[in-house]
């Protein structure tokens, strides 16, 4: 059986639907819970692909949270290998900084429900092909990055934006991708994250409502549900090829 690692940074950011995905494809996964101090494999031999998943925690904390270095290591080697990559969120700005580009905290929180529209590129990518240019998204991060690229040959390609920020979707290399947005996100999920960031729902009241969130995520969930359907299977079919499989 073919197993994914994932790297997960706190409790309640897990893989939501994503990891319905897998049991239905026959994909393992292995999880290194980074939030109970587990530490990281030095490659990933024996993995056919790797997931990161989000977090609170900025990219640019290195002093605070040394992980982040080990896991940018990792993800470099990844897509050097082209091993199939999923990073979300905090997982796609680590991606970025693996791609060489700066990471750096955004003018405004994105938090609830927004729209992103995909670009040329992005419309004919093959995780993306077929699905409306512009479509509703939920979303929790108030970083952003800018495009680069430190690793020789890879290029790095931006695949989708939204109206705050410029990088939605980036894709680098071959099999390497960033959301920085949430498809795997569950009802549950969203009912959590409020309740467990409640401070830092505080800090932005005045332009974020949680009761409008919930309201939002009613209407939407199914939607974005069908879309992370197509998607994570179409990224699960890279794993199929992947050279550790």
């Amino acid at each position: 059986m073919a197993r994914v690692l994932v790297l997960q940074h706190v409790e309640s950011e897990g893989l939501g639907v994503i990891g319905k995905t897998l049991k239905q494809r026959g994909i393992g996964s292995h999880f290194i819970k980074v939030f109970r101090g587990e530490s990281l494999p030095k490659n990933l031999h024996g993995y056919a692909g790797l997931i990161v998943l989000g977090g609170p925690m900025g990219v640019y904390e290195e002093e605070i949270y040394p992980f982040i270095k080990d896991e940018i290591a990792l993800i470099k080697s990844a897509v050097k290998g082209e091993i199939p990559v999923l990073g979300i969120c905090l997982g796609s700005q680590m991606l970025a900084k693996a791609a060489g580009a700066d990471v750096y905290k955004g003018k405004k929180k994105e938090i609830g429900w927004y729209d992103v529209q995909l670009t040329d590129e992005g419309k004919r990518d093959s995780l993306f092909i077929g699905l409306p240019d512009r479509f509703i998204v939920f979303q929790w991060h108030g970083d952003t990055f800018d495009m680069g690229t430190d690793l020789k040959s890879v290029p790095s390609k931006c695949l989708a934006f939204s109206e705050l920020f410029p990088h939605q979707i980036i894709k680098v290399g071959k099999n390497a991708y960033g959301l920085q947005f949430h498809l795997e996100v569950t009802e549950k999920m969203v009912m959590e994250w409020i309740d467990v960031n409640d401070k830092e729902l505080l800090s932005v009241k005045s332009y974020i409502d949680p009761k409008q969130i919930l309201k939002d995520t009613s209407a939407y969930i199914e939607t974005v549900h069908r879309y992370g359907e197509v998607v994570f299977n179409r990224f699960l079919n890279l794993i199929a090829q992947s050279p550790n499989r």
